[in-house]
C-alpha cells in the first residue's frame, strides 16, 4: 500500500523540520542529559508555538483535535532532529485527559499542555513503572487500572542507554479521576504513544542512514571511497528496505486509529515493531560504517545512535507488540 501526504500535510512536516534544523539539537540533547532544561524549554516553547501539542488536544481545550495522521507527521521530523524531552508522554497525557469527559477536573489542564505552558509526562502502569523526565516536568499523570493520580514526586533517575532519556518511577500525588472511563482512556492513550514512537523511531533511522550514507561517501580506504564497497552498499540498502518498509505501517496505523478501527491495536503493534527493528538496525549499521569514531561522544551521531534501543523498547517491547500482532 501506498501512502502520500497532502499539502498540507507537507508543508507542515516542511516548515517543522526547518524549525527545528535552526535549533541546536545536539546542545539541547547534551544540556538536558546534564539536567539543564533551559535549551529543551526553548525549544519546547517552539514545537508548542508551531502546534504540536495541540495535535492531541481536543478543539473545545484550544486544540486541534486528536490527529494521528499528522500526529505521525510531527513525530518523524522530531525523531529525525532527535528532539529531547518528553514529547510522546505529553501528547499520550493529552489524549488521556481528553477522553475522560468535560466533566473531569483533570481536562482543565488541556489548554496549557496544548499552548506548551505545561510540560506533562505519563506512567500507564499496565505498560510500566517509569514515567519519562518526571524531575523536568510540570504534570506527571499515572493511570493505574481505573485510577488517574496526578504524581507528587518520583524516585532517582534510572540509567538509560540513552543519557538524555531520565525515567524515574512517580510516587503519591492526588487522585483525579476513577472508573471504567479512565481505563478506557489510558487504553487509548497507549495506543498514541505506541504510534508516536514508532514515528519517531521511523525519522530516527532516517536521519542515521542519511548521515551514514554520507559519510561513507567521503571517506577513503585503499584510496577510494569506503561507499563504493559491495559490502557496504548491502548494508545500506538493506537499511533503506527495512526503513521503507515500516513507513506505510505507521501511516496505516495512524489513519486506522484515527478512524477508531477495531483493529487498530494491532496495526499500531506492527508499526511499533517494525519502525522500532528498522532504527535499531540504522544505527548498529551507523555505528560499524562510521568505525571507532562512531563511539564517541563528541561525535553528534552519537546522541542518535544511543537513542535507538530505547525508542525500539518504549510503549511496548518488540516482544509485547509481535504477541499483540500474533493475538489478534
Amino acid at each position: 500500500m501506498h501512502f502520500l501526504l497532502d499539502t498540507e500535510q507537507r508543508g507542515f512536516a516542511h516548515s517543522l523540520g526547518g524549525l527545528l534544523t535552526s535549533c541546536d539539537t545536539p546542545a539541547a540533547i547534551r544540556a538536558w542529559a546534564d539536567g539543564d532544561q533551559g535549551p529543551g524549554r526553548a525549544l519546547w516553547g517552539r514545537l508548542a508555538g508551531a502546534g504540536v501539542f495541540a495535535l492531541a488536544v481536543p478543539e473545545r481545550y484550544d486544540g486541534f483535535g486528536v490527529l494521528p495522521v499528522e500526529l505521525a507527521v510531527a513525530f518523524t521530523e522530531l525523531g529525525r532532529r532527535a528532539a529531547p524531552g518528553p514529547l510522546v508522554e505529553t501528547v499520550a497525557a493529552a489524549a488521556l485527559l481528553g477522553r475522560l469527559g468535560d466533566d473531569a477536573p483533570a481536562a482543565a489542564r488541556l489548554p496549557a499542555i496544548a499552548s506548551g505552558a505545561t510540560v506533562a509526562s505519563l506512567c500507564l502502569t499496565s505498560v510500566g513503572p517509569y514515567a519519562l523526565d518526571a524531575d523536568a516536568a510540570d504534570a506527571v499523570f499515572v493511570a493505574d487500572g481505573d485510577t488517574l493520580r496526578l504524581a507528587g514526586g518520583s524516585g532517582p533517575v534510572q540509567p538509560s542507554a540513552d543519557p538524555a532519556r531520565r525515567l524515574s518511577r512517580p510516587s503519591g500525588g492526588a487522585v483525579l479521576a476513577r472508573g471504567p472511563a479512565v481505563a478506557a482512556a489510558a487504553s487509548y492513550a497507549a495506543e498514541v504513544a505506541a504510534l508516536a514512537t514508532a514515528a519517531q523511531a521511523l525519522g530516527l533511522g532516517r536521519e542515521l542512514l542519511t548521515r551514514t550514507v554520507e559519510y561513507v561517501g567521503r571517506r577513503s580506504q585503499f584510496g577510494v571511497a569506503v561507499g563504493s564497497f559491495q559490502a557496504v552498499k548491502h548494508r545500506l540498502a538493506d537499511t533503506l528496505v527495512a526503513l521503507e518498509f515500516a513507513e506505510p505501517l505507521v501511516y496505516g496505523a495512524a489513519l486506522a486509529l484515527a478512524a477508531g478501527h477495531a483493529d487498530a491495536g494491532r496495526e499500531v503493534a506492527a508499526a511499533k515493531v517494525t519502525a522500532g527493528e528498522a532504527a535499531y538496525r540504522a544505527a548498529r549499521t551507523a555505528l560499524q560504517l562510521h568505525g571507532a569514531v562512531g563511539y564517541t561522544d563528541e561525535l553528534d551521531l552519537s546522541l542518535w545512535i544511543r537513542k535507538a534501543r530505547p525508542l525500539r523498547d518504549a510503549w511496548g517491547t518488540p516482544a509485547a507488540c509481535r504477541a499483540r500482532v500474533l493475538a489478534a
